[in-house]
């Protein structure tokens, strides 16, 4: 059976890494991942400043229970091979990195990362339309490889399909479909697209409830005022913690022992569902 991880990952904040003041407030904003980005947020003649500003922030710490990531620039780019170099010296929880597109471009990411503490995992960008026929052979990788998660970059592939982000985001059902079926296969994280709106938290707590529906552990964000309303849809309800509370509760009496069914409060409960709960608890716990 695959580990499933209990660590709440809710909310992915991305932040200019050359931005001073966004790295000092991100180490009080209540997001649960912070990613300090080299790539799309920083312009090409900040990108060096911003390299050494992420790995020293990484060094410096300070950022509580916060996993640290570092988005790098891809291959191809003048900045990829000096980013990478920076990132394993510096040691966070994950290098996320972009314009992946198939399994030979994780392995030679991860080759890059040789250096790497060994607690410093691959996160990848699904934001090619090249990898949407080979995301189980991608994630596959995640047995032999630092691989740990996805995240969807909906702005990116949005372009490359010249489709349209319209709410309900239709066009792209399938693929988010798709990309959280191939990660739960292999034990990967995966947390969805970002929402562009950052002024109506309406819009950003209907997409996120969306994300939930699907499957995804959370959603990246790109604006610290997303990250209370992309807390709550992630964080489960009382209502919910109630359910779970009960259907372990009753799997644990002695009269059902050994059964694979119950009857919970007029529904019926199958082992799976003591695994699901068992989850959400301990996700709870995390939480705090």
């Amino acid at each position: 059976m695959i580990a499933v991880s209990t660590r709440p990952r809710r909310s992915v904040l991305y932040l200019p890494a050359s931005n001073p003041n966004a790295i000092a407030k991100a180490r009080t904003l209540a997001a649960d991942v912070i990613v300090l980005d080299l790539e799309d947020a920083v312009a090409p003649e900040h990108k060096v400043a911003a390299r050494a500003a992420a790995a020293a922030a990484v060094r410096e710490g300070g950022f509580g229970r916060r996993e640290v990531v570092i988005r790098v620039n891809a291959f191809g780019t003048e900045w990829a091979e000096a980013d990478l170099a920076a990132a394993a010296a510096a040691g966070p929880d994950a290098v996320l990195v972009p314009k992946v597109s198939s399994a030979q471009d994780v392995l030679a990411y991860d080759a890059a990362l040789a250096a790497a503490p060994a607690h410093t995992r691959l996160w990848i960008m699904v934001e090619t339309c090249g990898l949407m026929p080979r995301l189980d052979e991608v994630a596959a990788l995640a047995g032999s490889t630092r691989l740990a998660a996805f995240a969807m970059g909906t702005n990116d592939l949005a372009k490359e399909m010249r489709a349209q982000l319209r709410p309900g985001r239709a066009a792209f059902l399938p693929i988010l479909s798709a990309t959280v079926c191939a990660a739960r296969a292999h034990g990967l994280l995966v947390f969805d697209g970002v929402s562009n709106e950052f002024r109506d938290m309406a819009v950003v707590r209907a997409e996120c409830d969306q994300g939930l529906e699907f499957g995804f552990d959370g959603k990246c964000l790109i604006h610290p005022d997303q990250v209370e309303p992309c807390n709550a849809v992630f964080t489960p309800s009382a209502a919910e913690l109630a359910w779970a509370r009960a259907v372990v509760d009753a799997f644990a009496l002695p009269e059902n022992q050994g059964k694979g069914v119950i009857r919970i409060e007029g529904k019926m409960a199958e082992l799976l569902h003591r695994e699901q709960a068992q989850r959400l608890l301990a996700i709870a716990a995390a939480i705090g």
